[in-house]
Formats: structure tokens, sequence, C-alpha cells
């Protein structure tokens, strides 16, 4: 009998309902904090933790796994799947030993790091931070074996089992969110550390059911410094980005209570959007930009990314509007229980409208960053990250004054819309044989479907609620369904080809 492989197609719904759920728990898992603590100081020092070790060990991490991927593809393509398997164990090993010394570090020199990434928190709030965050650089040791064997196991076409993980993860958190509220909420950061552990080490027990030897091999190889030297760039581009990550979150500790949190909850959605849409399709695409680049196929990158940002922008475009035009009515439902108020709703929505703007460009700079990623070039798309970030601090720094936490999560967006823009003109300068767009006007099509099936969800859920008084859960529901017929009906009649990925769910591969 012979075994029936799934379209790209296919593979895409299944991830996202398989992120789906991982997302609906991570929601959950949100909720339930906001119900314990609410947005206040211990949330606000929790966050904050878990913050400062991303932005001094994440971005080394996610550069070299960024990097990973088109030596992998090469090393396998010239000399087979064992040395990849070899370059791989070189690599982590590498990893652990950075990790370990800097956990160390870290414990030692908490306080300081509090004082530094917090000055606006006072004596206990900077002391439970501390507490938190000693713990905190052990998940970092966990994130470096999620990055690098989850782009293992995409290259080799493996993309269910691990996102499963995410449900782990998501579970473990949310045990000791009940437990440290009912005994101690020195206990909270806990199911974090375990949470990572469970995710990283079933990642490479998953690696090794599906054929990866590791060797305890230390020994930097060609193959190690080549991604050394691809990452170094990445790098610098993530150090900015964590950079300005650290401007945000210090100037936020300086805000009213519960700033932090309110921004960490917001941009929480976006990222669920965003992992559920965009993720998944660049995801998919960045093995076969790889594989594309390692056979020399120039035509097959333009077509992949071509496809990929038609459909990001009819993924992408309706659902900011949606989120920016129900924005208060999200967060009511997602979070307002418990100790999460009214007044913490209002607090949030605003950062979650601000982060809604930039959510269409925030795609679109995934996708061509990751065709730059399979070109080899690493530089290119970090100058561009370089010049954004620089903006968005001065925006930051602009806005906070008369938007306070808004207007740190508007000059996120804005600087998103730099980004794109730099990157896209950045492209088409340095490869004008690879096409990234042939037509502008589906573009703006999109925009103008968008904002009419949106505009006429938005009277349909002000019926629902105001005139015949529906539940919030009704009326938001009733207003989601009424834009998305909506929407696919005018595209259907609009004849946008990109629906005929529809179709594709029911072919054989």
């Amino acid at each position: 009998m012979s075994t029936r492989k799934l379209t790209t197609a296919q593979t895409a719904a299944f991830m996202a309902i398989l992120t789906a759920g991982t997302k609906v728990l991570g929601f959950v898992r949100e909720m339930v904090l906001a119900a314990f603590y609410g947005a206040g100081e211990v949330t606000d020092a929790y966050n904050m933790a878990q913050n400062i070790p991303n932005i001094l060990l994440a971005g080394i991490v996610s550069a070299v796994a960024i990097s990973y991927m088109p030596i992998l593809s090469s090393k396998v393509n010239d000399s087979g799947r064992t040395e990849g398997d070899l370059y791989t164990s070189r690599l982590l090993n590498g990893l652990m030993c950075l990790i370990c010394a800097a956990i160390v570090l870290g414990a030692v020199f908490a306080k300081p790091l509090v004082s530094i990434f917090a000055p606006g928190y006072e004596a206990e709030q900077a002391v439970l931070t501390a507490w938190y965050l000693r713990f905190a650089f052990f998940s970092v040791l966990f994130t470096a074996f999620i990055y690098i064997f989850e782009a293992y196991l995409q290259y080799n076409g493996v993309f269910f089992p691990q996102i499963v993980l995410g449900y782990v993860q998501s579970a473990a958190v949310i045990v000791f969110v009940v437990l440290s509220a009912k005994t101690d909420y020195h206990w909270l950061i806990f199911g974090v550390v375990l949470g990572f552990a469970l995710r990283g080490l079933g990642c490479w027990v998953i690696a090794g059911r599906k054929g990866y030897r590791y060797t305890p091999d230390f020994h930097m190889g060609d193959a190690v410094k080549e991604a050394i030297l691809l990452a170094l760039p990445i790098f610098i581009g993530g150090s900015v980005a964590q950079i300005n990550t650290f401007v945000d979150r210090m100037l936020a500790s300086n805000l009213e209570k519960g700033s932090v949190s309110a921004l960490t909850y917001g941009n929480e959605i976006i990222n669920a959007i965003v992992m559920l849409t965009v993720t998944i399709l660049v995801t998919i695409l960045y093995p076969k930009l790889n594989q594309a680049f390692a056979a020399g196929d120039r035509a097959a990158i333009g077509s992949f990314t071509e496809k990929g940002i038609n459909v990001l922008a009819l993924l992408a475009v309706p659902l900011s509007m949606g989120a920016m035009v129900y924005a208060v009515p999200v967060i009511r439902l997602v979070y307002e229980r418990g100790a999460f108020t009214a007044e913490d709703t209002a607090v949030t929505a605003s950062a979650f409208f601000c982060y809604a703007i930039g959510l269409t460009f925030l795609a679109v700079n995934q996708l061509i960053t990751k065709v730059f990623y399979s070109l080899h070039d690493t530089k290119t798309a970090v100058y561009c990250s370089v010049i954004a970030v620089v903006c968005n601090i001065v925006l930051n720094l602009i806005l906070v004054r008369s938007m306070a936490h808004a207007g740190l999560a508007l000059a996120t967006s804005i600087a998103q819309i730099i980004n794109a823009l730099l990157l896209y003109f950045a492209f088409k300068g340095k490869y004008p044989d690879i096409t990234l767009l042939h037509s502008k006007k589906k573009l703006a099509a999109i925009a103008g479907i968008s904002a009419v099936a949106v505009g006429i969800s938005y009277l349909c859920f002000r019926l629902l609620s105001d005139t015949i008084k529906c539940s919030q859960v009704v009326s938001l529901g009733g207003a989601v369904l009424t834009a998305g017929i909506i929407y696919l009906a005018l595209l259907k009649t609009a004849k946008f080809e990109e629906l005929s990925i529809l179709k594709d769910l029911v072919k054989r591969g």
C-alpha cells in the first residue's frame, strides 16, 4: 500500500490546528495567571525576570539556530546525513557550554542586572525579580534544544510532534501558577523552567527517533565556524532588537504599576495570531528555500516567496484590522476575570491596539528576512533591522511621554513598517532576478476588501451587543463569523487565485 503524502496546504492546515490548540492553551495559561495575579507587582517581576535572559542570551541562541539550517542543508547535500548529525552535535555542545557559564554569572549578578533592566522597581519588587531571574536563566539552556532540534526536524519534513510539546509546556506553567497562588508566589517561576525543560528534551527525543545520533564532540569544525560567521550579523541585529526590548521594558518599569504586564498581555495575543498564520507559513517555506538555494534554483526561491507574501497578506491584513476594531472586546473576553479588572482591560487593550497596527508588516518582515538567510545573506537584513530598531528607540522616547505604555507599542509597530519597506527595497536592489511581488494592486485590493468585511462585521457586533443584548462571546463570535463569510465571498468574487490553496487541502501530495 502506498504511503499518502501531505500537500503543503494540508501540512499548513494540520499545523494550524495543532498550533491553535497550543495557543488556546497558552491563552488559558495567561488567563489563569491574570485571574490569580492580575496586572501588578508580581506579574511585572515575573515577566521582567523572563525578559532579561531573553535580552542577554536568546539573541545568541536564535541567531545560531537561524544560521544552522542553511549550513545543515549544504552539509547533508554534500556529505550525507551522518555529517549533518555531527555538525548538529558540535553546534549544540558549544551552545550548552556558553549558556551554562551564563547561568552561573546570572545567579551571581542577579540583583545588579535587575537594577539595570528595571530601575523603576522598588525594593521588594526588585528582590522578587532577582529571585525569579536566577532560575529563569535555566530556561535558556532548554531553549537551545528547542531551537536546534525544531529546525532539525523541520528540515527533515517533521512538523507536528514538536508542536504538541507546546501543550506540555503550557500545562506545566498553569500547574505552577495555581500551585504558587495557593502556597507561595515564589514558586511561580519554576513552571517556566519545567515547561521549557520538558519541551526541549522532548524535541531531542523526537529527533532521536527520526534518526538523529548525538555525538559528545566539542571540536569546532568548519561547518560550525561557518554557522558562527553567518550567525554573527544575525546576532548583532538581534542584540540591537534586544536593546530595543530593554528600552521598552525599562521605560515601562517607570510608568504605572502593571505597565510591563499590559505590554506582555497585549503582545501575547499578537504573538498568537502570528504563530497561527505567519510562523506556520514561514516554517514550511524556510526549508524549501534552503533546499532551492542548495540546488541553485533561484526561480523556485522567487516563486515560493511571491506566493508566501500574497498568502500572508490575505491572512494578516484582515486580522490586523479586526484586532484594532475589537481590541477592547478581545482583551475583556480573554483576560477580564478574577484579579484582572476592567481598568486592567483598558490599559492592556490600548497596547494591543497599537501592536496590531504593525501586524501585517511583521508578517512580511519574517518572510523576507528568511529569504535573505536562505541566500546565505545575513548582513542585509540585519542592516535594515538596525535602522528600524534605532527608529523604534527614538520613537519610544518621544511617544512614551504622551501615550505612556501605548506609545511604546505604537513605536514598535511603526518600526515594523519601516523595516518592511527597507527589506523590500534592499532585496529589489540586490537581487533583481528574484521578483518578490508582481502586483501591488492585489495588496491594495486585499486592504479594501478587508476594510469592508471588518466594517460590516462591526455593525453586526453593535447590533448583537447593544440592540439584541447578546453576551460578549456571542456578539464577538457573530461578528468574526460575519467578517469571515463576507471576506471570503468578496475574495472569490474578485477571483483571487490564492484561494486555490483551499482546494489543495483535498488533494494528494
